[in-house]
């Protein structure tokens, strides 16, 4: 009777069933022992039709949890004998190839992590993590193997700090997908990441050619890679980066001034801060207390606030006039003031990429899923905690961000 109840329960059919069972209470553990009857024959992958029995291997398998105790599946599972390729060793109905696990446990853990860190998943589980990560990247990989670009005709891309020091993720998002838009991440930045990421899209059935727009920031190897490896789009500069500019520049004009002269207190978030946003009490009184106050950092605050009305234009037209307006007043404001050459060189930068910058009011995409990308960074980072590389952080951006849904599917 207990040896039916486990075969429904783990869904075990003919020719396989379960011998028996052994519960040691004292290690917390329940073993199924699973066998299949004599003279049972079985396919392969490789080769057709089904195949005598040749022998057998020992195997043990981590199973979901029976209550708090951990179960295991043990089974001599046949190699086959098959005149055309020799001796050949059968997968297990309930795990995947070269796995320790059922697929039902692997299924939870994959349930898990989308929804909490490795590391807690793996805590939780009664695992090391390093063993949640290989069943993670399996089902990642396996899930972007066979993910689909052929109506991709426009992304964006940007980079995110993987490690301190110099170590960079960079990764793409289709501009056209309204959810789960990451469709390729890469260790590195600069150029070559454009390269593989054309060497990506050209392996799942999309074109290099059919691609129109390409959205970055004004890094000069990003926009070097987008002229040589995607040479019928048009660049555009995203807003967000523009204001993240400005906003470094006034923090490195505060920082310096601050060895100078006393700030008000809360002016450091206070300034980071839009002036119409979610600003305290405390930030509140110290932007008034700097504008009263004759320091370098409230021109600087000045100039990147100035940026939202020149976001505002109705028209690319209107838009090119505000901005030429903006660079005017800018450069008036900072003159050769020392401590603003931050700011003068945003300026210049700006300068160096107007019509791009522009383009953005004649682009059929908005800002919003650029912006997405840094929530994206991160979430990924924060659910990685504890993350051995950069090809275990590229999997959990993956994993939060790219149209990869039915992963279990997928192997």
């Amino acid at each position: 009777m207990t040896e039916k109840l486990f075969e429904t329960a783990l869904g075990i059919s003919a020719p396989w069933f379960v011998a028996g069972t052994d519960f040691n209470a004292a290690a917390r553990t329940l073993t199924i022992r699973v066998d299949f009857a004599p003279g049972s024959r079985f396919a392969v992958p490789s080769a057709d039709g089904q195949h005598p029995v040749h022998d057998t291997v020992s195997k043990r398998y981590r199973h979901l949890n029976f209550f708090q105790h951990h179960c295991y599946i043990t089974a001599a599972v046949p190699r086959v004998r098959c005149h055309e390729h020799g001796v050949k060793q059968i997968e297990a109905p309930w795990a995947r190839k070269g796995s320790n696990f059922t697929l039902l446990f692997e299924q939870a853990a994959m349930l898990l992590v989308r929804e909490m860190p490795v590391l807690t998943t793996a805590n939780i589980l009664e695992m090391t993590d390093k063993r949640l990560w290989r069943i993670v990247q399996h089902y990642v990989k396996s899930a972007m193997n066979v993910i689909d670009l052929s109506g991709l005709k426009a992304f964006a891309l940007d980079e995110t700090k993987s490690r301190k020091g110099h170590r960079y993720i960079t990764v793409f998002i289709d501009l056209d997908r309204t959810e789960k838009p990451v469709v390729f991440a890469v260790a590195g930045k600069g150029k070559q990441t454009l390269k593989a990421f054309k060497d990506h899209l050209v392996a799942h059935k999309g074109k290099a050619e059919q691609v129109v727009e390409v959205v970055s920031d004004m890094s000069g190897a990003f926009i070097s890679g987008v002229k040589t490896h995607f040479a019928n789009s048009s660049h555009t500069v995203d807003w967000f980066h523009v204001v993240q500019l400005f906003t470094k520049a006034l923090d490195d004009v505060r920082r310096a001034e601050a060895k100078e002269a006393k700030m008000p207190k809360a002016t450091h978030w206070a300034t980071l801060k839009r002036a119409d946003g979610p600003l305290t009490e405390k930030q509140i009184n110290a932007l008034a207390e700097l504008m009263s106050m004759d320091l370098h950092t409230s021109k600087a605050w000045r100039i990147k606030e100035m940026l939202r009305w020149v976001r505002q234009a109705p028209t690319v037209r209107g838009a090119k006039w505000r901005l030429t307006t903006f660079l005017n007043v800018a450069r008036s404001l900072t003159a050769d003031i020392d401590l603003l050459k931050p700011v003068r060189k945003a300026l210049r930068t700006v300068e160096k990429h107007r019509e791009a910058i522009c383009a953005r009011w004649i682009s059929g995409h908005n800002n919003a899923r650029i912006e997405a990308l840094n929530g994206i960074f991160q979430a990924a980072k924060c659910r990685a905690r504890g993350y051995r590389n950069d090809d275990t952080f590229i999997s959990i951006i993956y994993l939060l961000a790219a149209p990869i849904q039915n992963l279990l599917k997928s192997t």
